[in-house]
């Protein structure tokens, strides 16, 4: 019988993976390693790190408890080569196999990686996805625009999830609109459910505190789920403590709330423990149940099959280059606030000392404080895109493209967005308690004091007039530019340049 190695990487951590499902239990060997190049091709969030590396070694154990043979590397053993393909050749001189199974893995580095080992390597399909590659290339094809909601109703169809008869419950697809309150007074859930760390995690945080020192945060306090059990815990207990008020105030950003209502299952949809699914059928009955609203459900069931299939089919239909787009010609440095550098600004502030924390702010606070602030000032895209794969514990490179390149920093040129995801000071104001006790005020528009999203919102505006002119999304915006007495815009123009200028010199703003 011939053996071979099946490659689990650390995004892997299904028991269905397509590979397992094609391997041999009685004669072929898993391969898992935690690795130099994964561990450091971006500074990535200690945490992140320890969070991987624990949930490797908890489910490499589990398949070893099925029965599997497997040969893991940990990050400190003497004989750790540093690359998968490494480790790959490693395992196979000492098992004699000659050939390796691998579910595709999701960043193209890696793909490449693969199909360049000196092993030959069968990527298979990774269908822990609803959408595959080819049936998101089918949906693209001849359309002018790939906007989400459209693709999102197909994937209600497919999947059935809050459909009756055909059609949407409650008779309509998207429930946006009503899931934009502004912050409540307090929050009555009491967040994510928290594990204490067993001797695996122990001894990971040793061993990333060791190896991580100077990476932005800490992997310390750790409480993220670390296994599949305790993942479909986490998600029990956010869907009875925070679903029924996630659809209300899933926009609002409080001070002193760094969770709210969201779920906080990024990390364990995209690393495998839990399956997406589950997830939506799980909120979907809460729904059916009486239990939590038809807002909230859809909001968040359009999340996972709408956006998350979305921005993965976006990234691998348009291949590696997606990622080198930057149709504004944006090419200032990401500044030094982004990486816990004092500020004035509160809402960066605030943003970016959650992120050094927990490695995770929501997607509101993603979009609309640290994507539009850099889209405002006009920051390198890849730049941004390499911070938010750093500091995120959910980030993937499939996973941040759409979002950084696309949604936030408009670089693909509209291909995710109708429209720069921009805003004033107004729009924060609204939506969070961020600017109480502001050193700047959102009231003022020009002089001593001024909000920077103020000056810089009109400032984008009138530099990229010539593109955005047309955009009947942007004309009420343009008009009232226009409208300005021309003192007024010379004045915001100077101080938004000021301001930029200062920031690029590195003082603090």
């Amino acid at each position: 019988m011939v053996s071979r190695l099946v490659l689990v990487l650390g995004d892997q951590l299904s028991p269905g993976l397509h590979s397992l499902r094609q391997a041999d239990k009685k004669s072929d060997t898993i391969v898992m390693a935690e690795v130099a190049d994964e561990a450091s091709y971006v500074p990535h969030h200690p945490k992140k790190i320890a969070f991987l590396f624990s949930a490797m070694r908890k489910f490499a154990a589990e398949l070893e408890a099925d029965g599997w043979s497997v040969r893991y590397t940990t990050l400190d053993d003497p004989e750790n080569t540093g690359s998968i393909p490494g480790e790959l050749v490693r395992r196979s001189e000492e098992t004699g196999a000659r050939e390796v199974l691998a579910t595709e893995p999701g960043e193209f580095r890696l793909i490449e990686a693969l199909a360049h080992c000196p092993l030959p390597v069968q990527q298979l399909d990774d269908d822990r996805f609803l959408a595959s590659h080819a049936e998101f290339d089918r949906w693209a094809q001849g359309r002018s625009s790939l906007r989400m909601e459209y693709f999102y109703r197909e994937m209600r169809r497919k999947t059935g999830l809050l459909m009756e008869d055909g059609a949407p419950a409650g008779g309509r697809w998207n429930y946006d609109s009503e899931n934009r309150k502004p912050p409540p007074e307090g929050i009555d859930y009491s967040g994510p459910m928290r594990f204490t760390p067993d001797d695996t995690v122990e001894e990971v945080l040793r061993l990333v505190e060791a190896r991580f020192p100077s990476n932005f945060g800490s992997p310390r306090p750790f409480w993220f789920a670390t296994d599949r059990a305790q993942a479909r815990r986490h998600l029990a207990h956010w869907i009875a403590g925070a679903l029924p008020s996630f659809g209300d105030y899933q926009d609002a950003m409080l001070t002193g709330e760094r969770f709210l209502y969201h779920s906080f299952i990024g990390l364990y949809l995209n690393a495998g423990l839990l399956n997406p699914r589950e997830a939506c059928e799980a909120a979907e009955r809460a729904w059916r149940e009486g239990h939590a609203p038809l807002n909230a459900v859809e909001g968040f069931i359009r999340q996972i099959i709408g956006w998350r299939e979305y921005i993965r089919g976006i990234y691998f239909h348009h291949g590696p280059s997606y990622l080198e787009r930057n149709a504004l010609r944006h090419d200032r440095p990401l500044p030094p606030m982004f990486w816990g550098a004092a500020t004035d600004m509160r809402c960066i502030a605030e943003t970016v000392d959650q992120v050094r924390d927990e490695g995770y702010a929501h997607h509101i606070q993603r979009l609309m404080i640290t994507g539009n602030f850099a889209l405002l000032a006009g920051l390198a895209p890849r730049e941004v895109h390499d911070w938010y794969l750093a500091c995120f514990v959910d980030a993937y490179d499939w996973v941040m493209a759409g979002n950084t390149i696309g949604m936030t920093q408009f670089a693909d040129g509209g291909v995710v967005a109708s429209k720069p995801y921009v805003s004033s000071g107004n729009y924060i104001a609204k939506m969070s308690t961020y600017c109480d006790h502001c050193a700047y005020s959102v009231k003022r528009k020009t002089g001593a004091g001024a909000c920077p999203f103020n000056l810089l919102y009109w400032a984008f505006l009138n530099r990229h007039r010539q593109r955005f002119e047309k955009n009947p999304r942007m004309a009420q915006m343009n008009g009232t530019w226009d409208r300005m007495a021309e003192d007024r815009r010379k004045t915001i123009l100077t101080e938004a340049q000021d301001f930029l200028d200062r920031m690029s010199a590195g003082a603090r703003v």
